[in-house]
């Protein structure tokens, strides 16, 4: 009986031995307990569209808007700096490839140029634009010192001596050299535009045909136009005066449409990007590249004015993006899309002054019928270009003008501008003063260039001219 009680003991002592105390029991769940807590709390933080505490720094101003997408960049996990190349080039290619990059990926891949890339591996987009690191903006999304040309151009001061005593900080300024497209600052050009007075005899822009070579619906009665509706007065008085009249598009054209969000052709009260695109595929594909709609297009909620970080009107903060938010629903007056609906949310130095400009009352004069279509300047004229599409490059067969919904495309440096915008009104010199001029353009050009750029003198000493 001893024996076998002590031999019941030990297997009991045994067992106890393998099972772990109360207390630890306790712990164990604890911790379980809190590791989903906090599994929990960081899930619900990134589904709130709140990274800050994940992202290893801040976006530049070219992107921030972007930085819950981080598969727009980052889209292999394992890819490194080339796969964030191949984004980068994506997304910017086109718009290097019709600019003509000066500096393009194969002019290093030469040999003869492999020196070079020792200071800056110019073959990587993120050498100079390397994102989170915002305190090393120095603007247009550049992180590296704004002194880089030197780097491959020290000899500068012997083969030009007019840049001999030039601060080696300023190569990009305005009126100087883009990195990216430096044709507005080519000889031959410089040489083409020489002289040139500082308003041209004929000052416009082009006039738009878009509405020449959209699709026509065929001809339908007001019952079928209205889908059998009773429609506010209001409502068929405004659309009753735009081109979607003219072209039979009615009610359920738009309100009906089949989308991809709306397979069925269900009716909606409210509209979004996709409808407008069924028929104005380009001025959405422009309107989705740019700041205003680059959330949209990579699947976040639409941009609201709160999110710039320029200043903008308290009144708008909460607005939401879309092609309404500029054009309105039924009448889509293009005349106030394009002051109003710029004005309606930026509230800066530079588009508050525009209503004191020489442009704006040129503006007030050709919408008053006083001067001739196209010798106005409204936000759009400068910030939305009229795009020249040659018969043989339109889907039209003809040549077409187009408004160019990619507000972001000409702004940065602003000598994209020149030949887009500026030349169809001003001589050259004078361009190039105003935009190198900071005060005149916080002042909407009100007033005259107190800066001289000396490019276009240059140029003309260099061909022997006096």
């Amino acid at each position: 009986m001893t024996l076998a009680k002590k031999k019941v003991t030990k297997s009991q002592a045994v067992s106890a031995k393998q099972k772990p105390p109360v207390k630890h029991k306790m712990a164990w769940r604890i911790w379980i307990g809190l590791t989903l807590v906090v599994t929990t709390l960081m899930t619900l933080e990134i589904l709130s569209e709140s990274p800050e505490d994940f992202s290893p720094g801040g976006l530049t101003s070219a992107h921030h808007q972007i930085e819950l997408a981080c598969s727009a960049c980052h889209t292999s996990e394992f890819g490194g700096l080339e796969t964030i190349d191949q984004a980068c080039q994506d997304c910017h290619n086109t718009q290097l490839n019709a600019q003509k990059d000066s500096h393009p990926a194969k002019k290093f891949t030469d040999p003869r140029n492999a020196d070079r890339l020792e200071d800056i591996n110019a073959l990587s987009c993120v050498a100079c634009h390397a994102e989170h690191h915002e305190d090393r903006d120095q603007g247009m999304a550049v992180t590296v010192a704004n002194d880089f040309c030197i780097k491959c151009h020290a000899e500068v001061d012997e083969e030009r001596p007019t840049h001999k005593d030039f601060d080696t900080m300023t190569c990009a300024t305005a009126g100087c050299h883009n990195y990216h497209d430096n044709t507005a600052l080519y000889e031959d050009f410089l040489m083409k535009h020489l002289d040139e007075p500082n308003v041209l005899a004929t000052a416009k822009v082009a006039s738009k045909n878009s509405h020449e070579w959209l699709p026509k619906l065929e001809k339908r009665s007001e019952t079928a136009l209205f889908d059998g509706r009773t429609v506010d007065p209001m409502i068929t008085h405004d659309w009753s005066e735009t081109a979607h009249a003219q072209s039979n598009v009615g009610c359920q054209d738009c309100h009906a449409a089949k989308t991809a969000d709306n397979p069925e052709g269900k009716w909606l009260d409210n509209l979004g990007t996709e409808v407008c695109a069924s028929c104005h595929a380009q001025e959405s594909e422009g309107f989705l590249e740019g700041k205003h709609g680059m959330r949209e297009q990579l699947g976040l909620s639409a941009m609201t004015p709160a999110q710039a970080r320029l200043a903008m009107n308290p009144m708008s903060h909460d607005k939401t993006l879309s092609c309404m938010s500029c054009h309105s629903s039924h009448r889509f007056d293009v005349q106030k899309a394009a002051v109003e609906g710029c004005l309606n949310c930026h509230s800066d130095e530079h588009s508050k002054n525009y209503l004191q400009s020489r442009h704006y009352k040129l503006w007030l004069d050709e919408k008053s019928n006083d001067a001739l279509t196209g010798t106005g300047v409204s936000c759009a004229t400068c910030h939305m270009p009229r795009l020249i599409v040659e018969a043989h490059e339109s889907q039209s067969g003809q040549m077409e003008v187009r408004v160019e919904h990619n507000q972001s495309l000409n702004l940065r440096p602003n000598e994209k501008m020149v030949r887009t915008v500026c030349l169809s009104c001003h001589g050259l010199q004078f361009t190039l003063d105003a935009l190198a001029d900071e005060v005149l353009i916080l002042n909407n050009f009100s007033g005259q260039p107190s800066e001289q750029v000396q490019s276009l003198e240059w140029a003309k000493k260099a061909s022997g001219g006096s």
